[in-house]
């Protein structure tokens, strides 16, 4: 247990600690903008790899809430969700995207960029790891699975807003346009009236979503070595 707690908070503090502070700017002055990119990069698949490895590898026990059939149904209809936004988020520009900030300046700036998904939220990746990682904790009741989900719980709630903040010290008036029509919090924007949903715009997110989710259902016995049928 103990493990997993130092694991999880090793991942975040490599990924969050890094990149959303100030030493992320002293690295960036040492290595330069690719070298601190590579490190970065380099560091979060490690730590990365070694929580995942000791997930597989420590025993499941002991439980703060039993399995339940019911609790593995509601993982089952939470997925297909985050698999929309996951696929969704790849299949239109993004801003938050590392390398994109760039298309801020085309296609009518924020307001045109605001397509597909990112007109739900503009952390499509950011809320599919939510999701996947809520209901996953909600389906696992053992110690170790609480841990390891709430880890990638908190990156994904955590990860949105640092990214926001980083963004907006950037990218200045142009990521303020684009944060006007858009939300962190998925519907939020729309919601209130800043943006709203394009049904047309999200048929091929929602088509290739579903495809992986099959994907995803029918290959979980060999990915996470539970069979889910």
């Amino acid at each position: 247990m103990l493990q997993m707690l130092f694991a999880g908070v090793l991942f975040l503090g490599t990924h969050l600690g890094i990149s959303s502070t100030s030493m992320r700017g002293r690295l960036v002055a040492t290595l330069g903008e690719r070298g601190y990119l590579v490190v970065y990069s380099l560091l979060a698949l490690v730590t990365l790899s070694y929580l995942i490895w000791l997930y597989g590898e420590l025993p499941r026990h002991p439980y703060l809430w039993l399995p339940d059939p019911n609790l593995y149904m509601a993982a089952k209809v939470i997925m297909p969700f985050a698999m929309v936004l996951f696929l969704g988020g790849f299949m239109v520009p993004n801003p938050t995207t590392v390398g994109m900030e760039g298309s801020l300046k085309g296609d009518g700036g924020g307001e045109g960029l605001a397509r597909g998904v990112t007109r739900i939220t503009r952390h499509p990746f950011q809320w599919s790891v939510v999701l996947w990682a809520g209901a996953h904790l909600v389906a696992n009741g053992d110690q170790v699975s609480v841990v390891f989900f709430t880890t990638f719980l908190v990156l994904g709630l955590l990860g949105g807003v640092l990214i926001d903040r980083k963004k907006a010290a950037a990218l200045g008036s142009d990521w303020q346009k684009y944060a006007r029509v858009t939300s962190n919090v998925p519907f939020l924007a729309i919601l209130s009236g800043r943006n709203r949903l394009v049904f047309r715009e999200l048929v091929a997110p929602v088509l290739v979503g579903l495809v992986g989710y099959v994907a995803i259902f029918w290959g979980h016995d060999w990915i996470a070595g539970v069979r889910l049928y």
